[in-house]
């Protein structure tokens, strides 16, 4: 009880002290659309980006104080000939847009934003981590998905990348990484123990068996049905400061939560969390005041049944990215308010 109690504490002075830093040095957002689909096969994910901004996210961050600067979409160039290597598909392809993305990545986090990378595939999160990394130096990543994505190429029952993201990353699975056209430039940056799971309910064998090789702390959905998410939220941040508190990179797919809430996404799984939960993990790593990049991906609309199918997956992507600007369900006024004399 009494290291709840200190948690507690301590995230009520990250809080506050966030708080009051945010009041000095107002939270802006970087803004990058990643059209990109060649991590996985289905059409339609590289709709994301000018889905969720065209659900109002700009406006929406601005009205609750937040800076806004929007990078536009990137463009990937087009691979001829891009034929699987092994088992491994569209190679080139997802290399190149990555290397593309980190840079940009870059210089966002350069200009002194946060960086909000949109999707997209999950295989995005190679550049997106890569560049957040090359920026700002060691990484908390924080990976809220149905599934582990930590497949190598050489475990991969599919060849997608976009289940392969993590281990181009970290540190512990370098040597297991065979040489890949267009993958030279990636250096992992990320180490098994400053990576943190919540939400996996899809897990291939091969990725259990890494996971507990490397030994990564993860919160499956049995984990927060026995926990609760504020336990689960409270253990994870425990957890990735007990060391010291490097900035945080939160990569959010949409498939973590529920497919009632969220179905138009490539790969939905039944059983996740629902709107509630997924809101208060973004609720909760804002008020760390030490989240400093995200990605929000896998929005499909071409997976929705029905244009409320669609609707409902991007308002709940707009949601998570609120929340993660300080968004408060509890409500909020701006720091200058004064009540109109009569």
């Amino acid at each position: 009880m009494r290291s709840a109690r200190t948690l507690r504490q301590f995230v009520l002075t990250v809080s506050k002290r966030s708080l009051h830093h945010h009041h000095h040095h107002p939270r802006s957002a970087g803004i990058i659309g990643a059209p990109f689909s060649k991590g996985q096969p289905r059409d339609g994910v590289e709709r994301g980006p000018d889905l969720i901004r065209a659900a109002g996210l700009r406006d929406k961050l601005q009205a609750q104080g937040c800076a806004v600067k929007d990078y536009g979409n990137l463009t990937f160039e087009e691979v001829a000939f891009d034929e699987p290597v092994g088992r491994v598909k569209c190679v080139r392809a997802v290399g190149s847009a990555n290397h593309r993305l980190s840079e940009v990545v870059q210089a966002v986090k350069k200009d002194g934003h946060t960086s909000v990378m949109l999707g997209g595939d999950h295989s995005l999160a190679i550049g997106s981590i890569h560049g957040h990394s090359a920026a700002v130096g060691e990484l908390s990543v924080v990976w809220v998905d149905a599934h582990a994505d930590i497949n190598t190429p050489l475990t991969s029952p599919t060849g997608n990348i976009h289940g392969q993201s993590m281990s181009y990353l970290l540190h512990e699975l370098h040597s297991k990484i065979p040489v890949l056209p267009n993958f030279s430039w990636i250096k992992p940056c990320v180490s098994a123990r400053d990576l943190v799971y919540i939400g996996l309910r899809d897990v291939d064998p091969e990725e259990h068996y890494i996971l507990k090789l490397l030994g990564v702390k993860v919160f499956s959905m049995s984990d927060v049905d026995r926990l609760g998410v504020a336990r689960v939220m409270e253990e994870t941040c425990d957890y990735l400061s007990a060391k010291v508190n490097k900035p945080i990179h939160l990569s959010y797919d949409i498939d973590a939560i529920d497919p009632s809430v969220t179905p138009a996404t490539g790969t939905p799984v039944v059983g996740g969390l629902t709107y509630r939960e997924g809101v208060y993990i973004t609720e909760h790593l804002c008020q760390t005041g030490l989240l400093s990049a995200v990605d929000l991906v896998e929005v499909n609309p071409l997976r929705g049944r029905t244009e409320e199918d669609i609707q409902s997956t991007v308002r709940t992507a707009v949601d998570l990215l609120l929340g993660c600007f300080g968004r408060l369900r509890e409500g909020n006024h701006p720091a200058d308010y004064s009540m109109p004399e009569p």
